[in-house]
């Protein structure tokens, strides 16, 4: 400023006034009462609200405060809030400004020595008690004793400057009067300006005498407090770390003394809740060792079946027609006529075919503070927010879709199954399987561009063939078309919702799954489950799946309905638990599913069903009598040193490894993902960057085409009757607008859903070598 400022006023002084603040386009500028007061400037639609209803306020400490003309002027603090202000006139506005200036200068000095002093009683946590809170009142009843000290001291500075000059005056012209006749009315005036200066030397010396009486006596206490106060915050966060460490050991050993097998297998353990028993070769008596009862809130519990039951050879249907023949390894319905059939994917596993990679460049360790991003992420659809790679593994979402193919198995028996409730069983263990990569698997896929594909070829393998494209970007949606040999086909279109809530992430994957058997034509879909990243602030990363999944047969009306357990540490279950129960079209239940998402899933079938005793609930639960449970699907050991490479699975590892002849917009050929793979993590966040923008420019483009389109004459009506250019920008950024490569959209009549399905064409341009009609996104 270059005129002179006026006098800081005192701790205690207030501005106020009307003003007009800038609301909207239809209202304007409207009038408000506005106070300024301890560095805050605050607002009100009328002076009678002070005491109850602040409409707005404003830290200057970290403010902008700019002049627009005569009479406007703006006060930002970095983009949250922004006031365009207008005073009644010039005089006005510039006293506003002057005292704005004042309170801002104020405020940063105040915020400047509070910082250095290390007062952060404030922010003391409650362990403090009301010690610590008498304290912080203490501080700041001082600190305001002090202040109004130091601005008596400048108030009696300014006061000796002034009577000092005007004393100063006099003697000179006393010297000038001596001659005169009036020297005894100059010397009467000299007098009363020295009584005037000793009097305010006086109060000036008395005020000094304050002071420093008052900072020494709390300079030793301010000391002792301030050393107290650190040493206190070290021990919190030195607490806090172990707290952490202790948590993670905790879980580790509680979920390691929880999955054990033998929690699955030893009838001892029947009252603590757990999943069907496995048979160890130790049991003596097969017919009594059956499965342990469900705990709360179950919807239902299994006791064992009558042992007349067991004795059954010939009337019993499919995989359970002989009994005795199964012993206590894994066992699947269709074990008999799959162990003759010579067209057995065992059969098929031992013809010699590529060597795939093993390993791949362990994950370099590099530090990122997780909590510094995400605290701006609070409540905000994540697939909208840029992220660096740092918090990302080396495998693209459509990669991650392709993942749920590992335990393809389970489809290929299921295709050979001749009963549909079987077929439910392994169609319903193959949908808990795909979650069974994600126990350790805290990194995030890259999200794919629009186009992107990817395809996993593994035809001469195991007998399939998948390709996964994006489809959408905004909201990023992808389908996935699988085929198999062995007479079944996979195809699912996803589109992923992410919040993030502060403590923990959701991902909510919104669309459909279904699977289609040749043979039986039996049409079945089904959702996923809400996937939840805990510990984002403190502590470990660890995923939970959560959530209820019906698998339909659109053809026999049979269904599956799954129920994964949200993990707690306060529930004596099996962490990672899922129950189930197959039902038929008139929904009598015959087999009973249960296991954990993570490790194995077993089954059983219902001989009969009854209404038992209430739950906890006052619900009635459903008694099933059930043969001895059988294991259906178990997780595959991860590969050595997985816990260097991501948690990646066999898998997992070979899909991003370089192929000859994919498409150029297969995600192996992403330069941002292979230099993350490769360990140049600062190249990839510089490359995925480019990546980005190059999409947002090609987004815009179209957007600009579908705008051009909407303004020839047979769209001009539309635009005259109240279409506005933003709704046809809106319109322009629809996913029907890009038209995918290689998926069409289709309405299915089964299931009455809309999903992208697989048109063809890809592998016969595959064979051709023919790619020109794919885009350049990479």
């Amino acid at each position: 400023m270059s005129e002179p400022k006026p006098p800081t006023p005192t701790p205690g002084d207030t501005y106020k006034g009307w003003l007009f603040k800038w609301t909207n386009y239809i209202k304007g500028y409207q009038r408000r009462w506005f106070v300024l007061s301890n560095g805050l400037l605050s607002y009100y639609r009328s002076q009678a609200e002070m005491g109850h209803t602040c409409r707005g306020t404003i830290n200057l400490a970290t403010a902008n405060i700019a002049v627009e003309d005569s009479c406007n002027f703006v006060i930002s603090n970095g983009g949250a809030q922004t006031y365009h202000l207008k005073a009644s006139t010039e005089v006005e506005r510039q006293r506003w400004i002057t005292a704005l200036e004042l309170a801002k200068a104020k405020a940063v000095h105040m915020q400047a020595e509070s910082d250095d002093s290390g007062d952060e009683c404030p922010a003391a946590p409650p362990s403090s008690g009301q010690g610590g809170g008498c304290r912080n009142l203490e501080i700041q009843s001082t600190l305001r004793t002090l202040g109004s000290k130091v601005e008596d001291l400048n108030t009696c500075n300014d006061l000796i400057v002034k009577h000092g000059s005007a004393l100063q005056r006099s003697l000179s012209e006393l010297e000038a009067l001596r001659v005169s006749g009036d020297v005894g009315d100059k010397m009467k005036q000299v007098t009363e300006r020295a009584t005037l200066f000793r009097i305010t030397s006086n109060a000036m010396i008395n005020a000094c005498r304050d002071f420093l009486s008052l900072a020494q006596s709390h300079s030793k206490r301010w000391q002792k407090a301030l050393h107290s106060e650190r040493d206190q915050r070290i021990r919190l966060e030195e607490t806090l770390e172990q707290l952490a460490k202790q948590h993670n050991h905790l879980e580790r050993a509680f979920r390691g003394a929880t999955v054990l097998p033998s929690s699955f297998s030893n009838p001892a353990l029947g009252n603590k809740g757990g999943v069907s028993g496995k048979g160890d070769a130790s049991d003596e008596d097969d017919d009594n060792e059956f499965f342990d009862a469900m705990e709360d809130p179950a919807e239902f519990i299994t006791v064992p079946a009558d042992p007349k039951y067991h004795r059954r050879s010939g009337s019993n249907a499919s995989g359970f027609s002989c009994e005795t023949g199964m012993d206590d390894q894994s066992v699947n319905f269709d074990e008999l006529s799959l162990a003759s059939n010579p067209e057995s994917p065992q059969t098929l596993e031992l013809e010699p075919v590529r060597q795939r990679r093993t390993r791949i460049p362990d994950k370099p360790n590099y530090y990122l503070n997780l909590w510094s991003i995400m605290k701006n992420c609070i409540g905000k659809e994540l697939s909208k927010i840029p992220m660096p790679v740092n918090f990302n593994e080396p495998l693209s979402m459509l990669q991650r879709l392709s993942e749920d193919l590992e335990y393809y198995e389970l489809l290929d028996k299921a295709a050979k199954c001749q009963s549909s409730l079987e077929q439910m069983c392994y169609v319903a263990a193959f949908t808990v399987s795909s979650y069974s990569t994600t126990v350790h698997r805290t990194g995030k896929p890259f999200n794919p561009l629009l186009g992107e594909t990817f395809e996993l070829d593994r035809l001469k393998d195991c007998g399939y063939r998948s390709l996964c494209e994006q489809v959408s970007h905004h909201p990023p949606a992808a389908a996935h078309h699988a085929l198999s040999e062995k007479g079944w086909t996979l195809r699912q279109e996803i589109t992923l919702a992410s919040k993030f809530r502060g403590k923990y992430l959701s991902i909510m994957p919104l669309g459909s799954i279904q699977c289609l058997f040749d043979k039986s034509e039996n049409h079945y879909s089904w959702k996923k489950v809400t996937t939840t990243v805990h510990n984002i602030i403190v502590g470990k990363l660890w995923i939970d799946q959560s959530g209820e999944i019906d698998v339909v047969n659109h053809k026999t009306g049979d269904r599956c309905h799954l129920k994964f357990a949200p993990y707690s540490y306060f529930s004596r279950d099996v962490p990672r638990k899922v129950t189930g129960v197959v039902t038929d079209k008139d929904g009598k239940a015959h087999y009973v599913l249960s296991g954990t998402w993570d490790e194995k899933m077993e089954f059983s079938r219902i001989m009969q069903s009854s209404k038992g005793e209430n739950g906890t609930e006052g619900k009635q639960r459903t008694v099933y009598q059930t043969l001895k449970a059988k294991e259906i699907w178990k997780k595959n050991p991860l590969p050595e040193g997985a816990e260097n490479m991501y948690f990646f699975s066999s898998l997992a590892l070979t899909l991003n490894e370089s192929e000859e002849g994919v498409a150029p917009t297969d995600s192996r050929r992403r330069p941002d993902q292979r230099m993350m793979e490769d360990g140049r993590w600062d190249e990839a966040n510089a490359e995925k960057q480019k990546l980005e923008e190059k999409q947002r420019i090609v987004r815009r483009e179209r957007e600009r085409e579908f705008v051009k389109a909407a303004s020839t004459p047979e769209e001009a009506d539309g635009v005259e009757t109240g279409t506005e250019a933003s709704e046809v920008s809106d319109e322009s950024a629809h996913p029907d607008n890009y038209q995918a490569m290689w998926f069409d959209k289709f309405d299915d009549p089964a299931s009455g859903e809309t999903l992208h399905v697989y048109k063809g064409g890809y592998w016969e341009a595959k064979e051709q070598g023919s790619w020109d009609m794919c885009p350049e996104i990479f």
